[in-house]
């Protein structure tokens, strides 16, 4: 059987640690990236094709991946984008009568390295006191010294544009053009889902490349704007955050998620940091402040927004924090219908708990056409 004749593999930490599996299938070489760890039980399939995730590689905390197969309507962008997948346990074979391919496949299609057989409890605990750092997959298991120099030549997360990487080429249209209102929507790595949500409340969204000015999204003539999601480190993205600080100007409801709401922070004068090992999974706990409620979120982020510098801000009302470690989840102008939030309302894969904020959103587009009215 394939698994019994399986290559051995490894994975290189940028510090030199090794930590030792199996390829999974046939496939051989090396993957490159900076290695995280994902604590979700399900979705493995929306959090490969997350283009947030561009360029990591994947550590899965569940002990079983690929069981229930894969699924063609469960992708949130059109191709992988992880740089490659570390896991405990492979399921070659998968019970889920829904399913439409093997994990197995829907990998091979998409060439990327998997391995398997992975101490992930070990590696994760290392991970999670040492920091995300670069590292290595390999198949490559006798070259240990040229794997380190190829390595040190993978350039640091800190600092990485990445956006680019994975925004449209060319503005797209979503949705129902006959829908009531309009959103220009700025894509620095937008899932599917984002948009499936924004259509299901009567939108018809255009979706614009990275580096969109405001005076481009503008002429879709939108009754609200949105930021997305995406993958590296915000302060690159000078024409995003350009962009964010023009539409601000005009007084347009505004949502963020995400990178969206640290370029907002940015826009705003507020900095962000590169965490030690960030936020992903669908089980991160969320304080509402202005309902002191709680939210079970999705969360998928390797930098945040200054909480000091917030705090300190006269226009910017921090609406939300983590409970785990009191980081900015949320954050909302003074007297504009600006907000953005530092986890995923749509979740795919995730609780459903935040999705208020798209009805949020649309409250804030509803009234603003009122005054425009009057």
């Amino acid at each position: 059987m394939k698994y019994q004749t399986r290559k051995k593999a490894l994975i290189l930490l940028a510090d030199g640690t090794i930590f030792y599996g199996k390829a999974v299938g046939g496939k051989e070489g090396s993957a490159f990236g900076e290695v995280c760890f994902n604590t979700g039980m399900t979705g493995y399939q929306e959090i490969f094709t997350d283009p947030s995730y561009f360029g990591q590689l994947m550590v899965t905390t569940n002990a079983h991946i690929g069981n229930y197969g894969t699924n063609v309507d469960e992708v949130e962008s059109d191709s992988v984008k992880i740089a490659g997948l570390i896991c405990r346990n492979f399921s070659y074979h998968h019970s889920r009568y829904s399913a439409d391919d093997s994990l197995e496949s829907f990998l091979d299609k998409n060439n990327l390295l998997a391995i398997s057989d992975v101490d992930t409890r070990a590696l994760v605990s290392y991970i999670r006191d040492h920091g995300a750092m670069n590292a290595v997959i390999s198949t490559d298991v006798d070259n240990i010294d040229g794997l380190k120099k190829q390595l040190a030549e993978v350039p640091d997360m800190n600092g990485l544009e990445l956006a680019s990487k994975v925004s449209t080429k060319e503005p797209y249209f979503f949705g129902d053009e006959n829908a009531t209102y309009k959103i220009s929507a700025l894509d620095i790595g937008i899932k599917k889902n984002i948009l499936r949500h924004l259509a299901e409340r009567d939108c018809y969204i255009k979706v614009f490349p990275y580096d969109t000015t405001y005076e481009e999204m503008a002429t879709f003539n939108p009754d609200g704007y949105f930021l997305s999601n995406g993958p590296g480190d915000p302060e690159p993205l000078t024409q995003s955050i350009a962009t964010a600080k023009d539409i601000l100007q005009t007084g347009a409801p505004l949502f963020g998620i995400c990178l969206g709401h640290q370029v907002l922070a940015l826009a705003n004068g507020i900095s962000t940091y590169k965490m030690h090992n960030g936020h992903r999974g669908i089980n991160h706990p969320i304080k509402n402040l202005l309902t002191g409620k709680g939210e079970i979120t999705s969360q998928n982020h390797g930098f945040a927004i200054n909480r000091e510098e917030t705090e300190a801000h006269g226009d910017v009302e921090i609406t939300h924090v983590h409970l785990n470690d009191h980081t900015v989840a949320g954050i909302r102008l003074k007297g504009k219908p600006v907000f953005s939030v530092q986890y995923h309302p749509e979740a795919s894969p995730g609780p459903h708990d935040a999705t208020y904020l798209f009805d949020q959103f649309l409250e804030n587009i509803k009234n603003a056409k009122l005054e425009k009215a009057h």
